[in-house]
């Protein structure tokens, strides 16, 4: 289902730090296929401060860490089940890995489904030094940049310092190579944006390392996502302000 030819060597850019913009990942029927059926279910909310980023927005788990068979697999269509068998497959590692210059044969691997709602982001950040290789897929027919919500690549941890911004339209994908110095983000959705931000995440760990996204003992409620009208997005922004949103979820 992906076109792994597209995953060239010459692609990895080496400025500010190891990164690459990979596009034309699927054929317009798989596109229309997994634009049509992106999850909904399953989602849980993440949001806070973790001492270096500020972040907000829903996630499902697509492949857990180190997991041979996607998560809730009965919940997804068929298009997205094939996505996931090919995540899966060794060729995916192996094109990778040629496109990077790095061994992921051996590495923990987790996968996560991302919606990107109405003033969702992601703070300026370097990944934590238990990642080794992100490579972020996105899902949306359509997207005005103007919206917010596109992947932003810096030079430093200052959201000014602008290096690139890819938008997340369906077939276009990123891959971050981890270091000291890898800072990116997410732009913030626009309050009155008609649709989600929709990706995935793969994302290779050291051996032995743990999810930070699913934690053992992970007690956080799960809930189907749905988009919020203009009016009930303005309600419910004034609920947030008198702390009591988190309760109608």
């Amino acid at each position: 289902m992906i076109d792994l030819t597209r995953f060239r060597p010459e692609a990895l850019r080496v400025e500010p730090y190891r990164w690459a913009c990979i596009d034309g990942l699927f054929s317009p029927d798989d596109a229309v296929a997994l634009v049509s059926a992106f999850p909904r279910d399953h989602f849980k909310t993440v949001k806070g401060y973790d001492g270096e980023k500020g972040y907000e927005y829903e996630a499902r788990s697509l492949i857990g860490m180190d997991a041979g068979v996607p998560s809730h697999a009965e919940y997804l269509s068929p298009a997205w089940r094939g996505l996931a068998e090919v995540l899966l497959a060794p060729a995916y590692r192996v094109a990778l890995s040629r496109l990077c210059g790095l061994d992921l044969a051996n590495l923990s691997m987790e996968v996560n489904l991302s919606h990107y709602g109405r003033r969702a982001w992601l703070g300026p950040h370097v990944d934590l030094a238990d990642k080794v290789v992100t490579h972020v897929l996105y899902f949306n027919e359509y997207w005005n940049p103007e919206d917010g919500g596109c992947l932003t690549i810096l030079r430093s941890s200052d959201m000014n310092h602008v290096v690139s911004v890819v938008p997340p339209i369906i077939g276009n994908s990123v891959v971050l190579v981890r270091s000291d110095n890898s800072w990116h983000a997410v732009s913030p959705v626009r309050a009155n944006c008609r649709t989600s931000r929709r990706s995935l995440a793969v994302t290779f760990y050291r051996p032995g390392s743990l999810s930070t996204m699913w934690p053992a003992g992970d007690a956080t409620p799960l809930h189907h996502y749905t988009e919020r009208s203009s009016l009930s997005a303005w309600l419910y922004d004034k609920l947030q302000d008198l702390g009591v949103a988190d309760y109608l979820r």
